[in-house]
């Protein structure tokens, strides 16, 4: 796999049936492995698939993994960091752009170590419309499992430290002295 690190990348989320779904413009490239890529935004633009745009609120890390079903948004909100899990495809690069396969399903976690699995009737709709299929119930049910467990453990990337290590490793290689750029 090319190296990403240390450049900025745009994200592009699918459908199962190969519609777009949401794109970030822009994101920086601060860690890569053979396991995952982790990306830091702050104020970036997001399309949706209407072409709706808006812009995120807050600073967020991103980490998408190459053989786990799932990317996770670390959030900084004024409570702490809240992370969110997209059950979704490994991600796969194509012409410098990341992209992955949505699968509707998230899981939420609170600062306060509240866990939620969130759009569950999206799933079910999605589900039918676009025939998932036994496999891929399988392998997201699975992972709402693993998730929680990791969540549950503080393990990576659930690990509030470590988000926070990668957020001061973007300030310093973009040169952002505050979130506020």
């Amino acid at each position: 796999m090319n190296s990403f690190k240390d450049k900025w990348i745009e994200i592009q989320g699918y459908k199962h049936d190969g519609r777009m779904h949401r794109i970030w413009d822009s994101v920086y490239v601060v860690d890569q492995t053979d396991e995952y890529i982790v990306a830091a935004s702050t104020k970036t633009k997001v399309i949706e698939h209407d072409f709706r745009i808006w812009y995120t609120k807050e600073p967020a890390i991103m980490i998408f993994f190459t053989k786990r079903w799932r990317n996770v948004i670390a959030m900084f909100k004024k409570t702490g960091i809240t992370y969110y899990v997209n059950l979704a495809s490994p991600f796969i690069i194509d012409m410098k752009r990341i992209k992955y396969i949505d699968y509707d399903l998230d899981l939420k976690l609170y600062p306060n170590n509240d866990i939620r699995l969130i759009d569950v009737k999206e799933y079910g709709y999605h589900r039918k419309k676009f025939k998932y299929g036994s496999e891929i119930d399988q392998i997201l049910k699975y992972n709402i499992g693993n998730v929680k467990q990791r969540m549950e453990n503080g393990d990576f990337p659930f690990d509030d430290e470590k988000i926070k290590e990668y957020y001061d490793m973007f300030l310093k290689a973009t040169k952002r002295g505050d979130s506020n750029d």
